[in-house]
């Protein structure tokens, strides 16, 4: 939202580019906040595409994962994506990608809410297509894993990471790939 470190920045330089730039805060894990949201974008500039870049880690083995851990990885990707999907899939939208994780795919050891998070939204993707949707799900490597969402990984975390094989990315790699 507004309060984000940069976004004013951000918005201004978008607005620059003559495009009409309006900074809000949402949890996107209430559908019923989402939805008023959505409701408010105005009808001469209709909602074409959605990125739903959600990250959030609460990194633990299976068992030692309780449901409230679980719901606060699932609530930002998992919901708050199904909820994106529910409420925009009338609009025709142009597109419709989600920032995944290799983790999906390949497994990472202590993941494990974060995997299956991940894998839902690969699963979604897939739905929507086959729904005749856009539908993208981009199963990114880690990114700059001293800042963002990687910056409480301990040396130990990053050891068992770096394992994968797949180099991280700073985030003007990721940007450009994008």
């Amino acid at each position: 939202g507004p309060a984000a470190a940069g976004a004013a920045a951000l918005a201004a330089s978008v607005a620059g580019r003559g495009a009409r730039v309006r900074v809000v805060a949402c949890d996107a894990g209430d559908r019923a906040a989402l939805e008023g949201l959505l409701t408010g974008v105005p009808a001469d500039c209709p909602l074409t595409g959605v990125v739903h870049a959600a990250g959030v880690l609460d990194d633990g083995v299976i068992g030692s994962l309780t449901p409230g851990r679980v719901d606060a990885v699932m609530r930002s990707k998992a919901d708050a994506a199904w909820h994106l999907h529910d409420l925009t899939r009338e609009l025709g939208l142009d597109t419709f990608i989600m920032f995944s994780s290799a983790a999906a795919t390949f497994g990472s050891a202590g993941q494990g809410s974060y995997a299956a998070a991940n894998a839902f939204l690969d699963g979604l993707a897939c739905y929507r297509r086959a729904a005749g949707l856009p539908g993208i799900s981009l199963a990114w490597g880690a990114w700059v894993h001293r800042a963002g969402i990687g910056r409480n990984l301990s040396e130990g975390d990053l050891a068992r990471i770096s394992r994968s094989g797949v180099a991280d990315l700073d985030a003007q790699e990721g940007l450009t790939l994008l």
